[in-house]
């Protein structure tokens, strides 16, 4: 590695020899000595010495790697997303009620949830597209075919799915799929005018059964009183940003009047502030109020009585998101 500094003075390493290992057992071992399938091991011909499993089956199946490219949306230092495109992006909400899966009962409330996250999407500018109940084949085929858009003009992409779930998996009318069925559409080599552009899904769902008796905070007697323009690569899998409603293997709550716990609250700030705050920002404020202002009221059934929730949130976004005005002016001028 060589090191150079950067405008702001911070050291940093350049690659200059080829000394990067993968950490899967055996791929790209040193010398045909640190490979997985050494000297007796070999599987078609001598390279293979050189080559762990991974690579092997990789260069098997597919040849040698493809070199993707894409159009560069921001400089490749920038701290924030380039939100001034054109469009703010396609939001997509697959609602589901009712299931033709004999042990899912009907999602009531998830209506109201539909119906404000749309309301909420609208206002900051996103082109909304709603279905109801689909059946596998037809949600994979409308998320193929907004993948297969030109979102040249977009800032990003929005997909929000309201359903039953259990851990690794969620429920469509008909079966059960798991959600990287549905956001390797929208990676950069399978849509590369989405490349370096955020892609934001939502899911409320259970990502299990079990329960999240929360714990009791009280103050202590201690405490005082008072309250760049050069082409760069980026990962296929970069400027993602999953938020679940609950942490693995834990349920989610609804309440079937006024919707669920996650979607209540994301609404609330995405209305509130959805302007204003950043994405992660607004989102750690989401979990605040779904961890302390909700709590099951269900004293017929104990077990299920005054339990609590928290979200889950996985990014892989390289830079601040704010859904900054489309127009600017909108707040000055008045017809």
């Amino acid at each position: 590695m060589s090191i150079s500094e950067d405008q702001t003075g911070i050291l940093i390493e350049r690659a200059t020899n080829t000394d990067d290992f993968t950490d899967a057992f055996g791929s790209l071992g040193a010398g045909g000595s640190g490979g997985y399938y050494s000297g007796g091991n070999n599987l078609n011909s001598s390279s293979s010495s050189q080559q762990g499993a991974i690579a092997q089956l990789a260069n098997r199946n597919y040849g040698a790697l493809p070199n993707y490219s894409a159009r560069m949306p921001t400089d490749r230092h920038a701290i924030e997303y380039n939100m001034r495109h054109k469009n703010r992006g396609l939001a997509l909400i697959f609602n589901h009620e009712h299931f033709e899966v004999p042990t899912l009962k009907s999602r009531s409330g998830t209506n109201v949830d539909c119906d404000n996250l749309a309301r909420v999407l609208k206002q900051l500018d996103f082109e909304v597209i709603t279905y109801k109940d689909c059946r596998l084949k037809d949600l994979m085929r409308h998320i193929e075919w907004a993948a297969n858009q030109d979102h040249t003009d977009d800032d990003c992409i929005l997909v929000a799915i309201l359903s039953h779930g259990e851990l690794g998996y969620i429920y469509a009318k008909d079966t059960q799929y798991k959600l990287d069925n549905i956001w390797t559409y929208f990676t950069a080599q399978n849509c590369p005018s989405l490349a370096g552009k955020p892609k934001l899904f939502f899911i409320q769902a259970c990502q299990g059964d079990r329960l999240d008796p929360g714990i009791t905070m009280k103050r202590m007697q201690t405490e005082t009183d008072g309250e760049s323009s050069m082409s760069y690569k980026i990962p296929v899998h970069a400027d993602f940003l999953i938020a679940y409603s609950t942490i693995p293997g834990f349920y989610s709550w609804r309440n079937t009047t006024r919707g669920s716990w996650f979607m209540q609250s994301l609404c609330s700030e995405l209305a509130a502030n959805g302007k204003r705050l950043d994405i992660l920002t607004l989102l750690t404020f989401v979990s605040q109020r779904v961890a302390v202002d909700y709590e099951s009221c269900t004293p017929d059934t104990p077990e299920m009585h005054q339990q609590k929730q928290i979200p889950c949130i996985t990014t892989m976004l390289t830079r601040i998101l704010r859904f900054s005005d489309k127009n600017p002016l909108s707040s000055v001028i008045r017809v």
